[in-house]
């Protein structure tokens, strides 16, 4: 069984509402992850959220068993990785998939494209790139918890990555979105245009 953990507890100062809660294709960012997120292999998803907390839970009924209330969310989103580890039912995952909240443009069939790559390749990484880019989601095997629950927060993840270079399975996509951070609102329009609350 996978894990899939959902970070949203950034303040979103730069796009001025919290990124969970923007308008995408008749949902929000956070709920379209949460679907692309259903895959017979993931089993348990965590939401981390952390600034304006109240604000999307009063927006989005989410399961309480799905929520991690990550309180240290300045410490930045290594900080929600670890939450969300500490969340997980113990020794009973074989890995974490993360999906940030402003990297939203992604597929379940990527999704599924990515898992594929975990069951077969047996790397203890697994991410997409795009035109040689590296993007999110990244999966990283349960033998890497540890490593991600002592990794420097200067570095954050990327710490764990770079430790692991021969280890890592890259999966090309055709998805720009794996490598669009949504963040403000410029880039928000560039990527799907002007906002009227349907897109």
């Amino acid at each position: 069984m996978l894990a899939a953990a959902i970070l949203a507890a950034g303040q979103s100062r730069r796009m001025g509402q919290p990124k969970a809660l923007v308008p995408y294709q008749g949902t929000t960012f956070l709920e379209h992850l949460i679907q692309v997120a259903k895959h017979s292999r993931i089993g348990v998803t965590k939401i981390v959220i952390g600034a304006r907390a109240e604000t999307i839970l009063s927006r989005l009924p989410m399961d309480p068993g799905s929520v991690v209330v990550n309180e240290e969310w300045q410490r930045g989103q290594l900080s929600s990785i670890q939450a969300a580890i500490r969340g997980l039912p113990h020794n009973k995952t074989e890995g974490l998939m993360i999906f940030p909240v402003d990297h939203p443009l992604v597929s379940s069939h990527l999704i599924s494209t990515l898992i594929e790559a975990f069951d077969k390749s047996k790397k203890v990484i697994v991410l997409p790139t795009y035109q040689g880019r590296r993007g999110h989601p990244v999966i990283f095997r349960a033998e890497l918890y540890a490593e991600l629950l002592s990794a420097s927060p200067a570095v954050g993840a990327r710490q764990v990555v770079w430790a692991h270079p021969g280890e890592i399975a890259e999966v090309e996509t055709h998805e720009e979105g794996v490598v669009l951070n949504l963040n403000d609102p410029e880039s928000l329009e560039r990527a799907l245009g002007p906002l009227d609350g349907t897109n």
